[in-house]
């Protein structure tokens, strides 16, 4: 059983912007789902579409107790009862250098998991899906610089006033102004009416998405902000298997971030529908458990085989990819040219390429770095004439490397927190 929790917890939710719903929602498809659950027939039809309602919406009844105890209750992130969502290692020295310029209440409120963006981020527009007292924000704004734009969506007020009343001290700092915020749940998106369609570079989230109860209505509206090219880039909380409903229902576990973890082959099935086409993992950790009442707890249902991952995900928004890795004999060359990274570059978990070196690809990931951000850093042989069949080494097992060694590739060697 993999899982670090501590208790006693109130409702330790370790998210900036813990946006667990109070009421039910359904899939995109309402009318499909409402009958579904108004009709006395017991079809094979109806029973489909109520498992897919199970697997991606959730009831909980602690969306106004959360917003209290993240806006209220906790005054620094030295009042957090569990370390289940826990900042796993040492920041890079470049984003050390962004804490440097930051306010010291900010950090203080800060409650996340450490600090998901990815690389090439000059000039781009980010939007932080959770972004609390804007510690993620203002780390953001210096990495966009002065022709970049950074946008925070949170549900707290009281976070959102603390990043609001100190704008104008990183202002100062920064020789720029280049954040906005808007309160509202990241479930509801398309009720801001600043955010529009294609419109953001970026988006990135830290342990949020497992814990709102609409994930497709979450991923459709990301899908629909991106700009073609864009990603969605975020680590969040997975497991080996479908977390049963007696778990779901249990908001400790919710707040432990791990009721709302979504089983990980139902999440890449998730994201292709929302249309992501090719979910590609970054990195992954094993969550191990330490305490024995939650442990019991989970083993009690029948689940003691229920493990538990963090993981960083990158998906992006480009109408070009295959459903699957195909192989049209092409491959890259890394200039060496992205920022902190000149000897070498990692798209995702199995695909480091090295300055220099000829690197073979199929053809989604040559999409991944032709008609991105990313362009400007390779230089690209082949075309897609000639079909080889599908890429070698494009499997469908669970991704994770920690639930083969014990290990993953975050590298911490002992498990994390939820959403290290």
């Amino acid at each position: 059983m993999r899982l670090s929790v501590a208790l006693p917890v109130l409702v330790a939710l370790a998210s900036r912007s813990l946006l667990v719903s109070a009421a039910a929602f359904v899939p995109l498809d309402r009318s499909a789902g409402l009958k579904a659950r108004s009709s006395t027939l017991s079809t094979t039809t109806t029973q489909a579409t109520k498992t897919a309602d199970a697997l991606f919406v959730d009831a909980t009844a602690t969306h106004s107790s959360v917003s209290s105890y993240y806006g209220e209750t906790l005054k620094t992130s030295d009042d957090l009862k569990t370390n289940a969502c826990c900042t796993a290692g040492a920041p890079p020295d470049h984003i050390k250098a962004c804490l440097d310029n930051i306010h010291p209440t900010v950090k203080a409120k800060y409650y996340g998991c450490g600090l998901c963006v990815p690389d090439v981020l000059e000039g781009a527009t980010v939007l932080d899906l959770g972004c609390g007292a804007g510690r993620d924000v203002y780390i953001a704004a210096q990495l966009v610089g002065k022709t970049g734009k950074v946008i925070g969506v949170d549900m707290t007020p009281e976070q959102l006033e603390v990043a609001k009343d100190t704008q104008g001290f990183h202002v100062e700092k920064f020789g720029y102004d280049n954040v906005e915020f808007h309160l509202g749940k990241i479930e509801e998106l398309d009720a801001i009416d600043s955010l529009e369609d294609n419109s953001v570079d970026i988006i990135i989230s830290n342990c949020v998405i497992n814990l709102c109860p609409d994930k497709e209505a979450v991923l459709r509206s990301c899908h629909r902000l991106l700009k073609p090219g864009g990603e969605l880039y975020f680590s969040d909380v997975y497991s080996n298997r479908r977390v049963p409903q007696e778990l779901r229902d249990d908001e400790v576990l919710w707040g432990e971030c791990l009721s709302g973890a979504l089983y990980w082959n139902d999440f890449q099935n998730l994201a292709k529908q929302c249309g992501f086409a090719d979910p590609r993992l970054v990195e992954d950790a094993p969550i191990t458990v330490q305490n024995q009442e939650v442990q019991d707890k989970i083993e009690n249902t029948g689940c003691k085989g229920l493990d538990f991952y963090s993981a960083t995900y990158r998906l992006f928004k480009l109408d070009s990819l295959e459903p699957a890795c195909e192989d049209y004999g092409q491959a890259v060359i890394y200039k060496g040219t992205i920022p902190r990274n000149p000897s070498g570059w990692a798209l995702d978990d199995h695909h480091y390429m090295e300055k220099g070196r000829v690197f073979p690809v199929c053809g989604n990931t040559w999409n991944m770095l032709a008609e991105t951000r990313f362009k400007e850093h390779f230089e690209f042989i082949g075309n897609f004439d000639t079909h080889f069949g599908i890429f070698e080494g494009c499997g469908t097992s669970i991704p994770y490397k920690s639930s083969i060694d014990g290990i993953g590739t975050k590298g911490s060697n002992d498990g994390g927190g939820a959403c290290c």
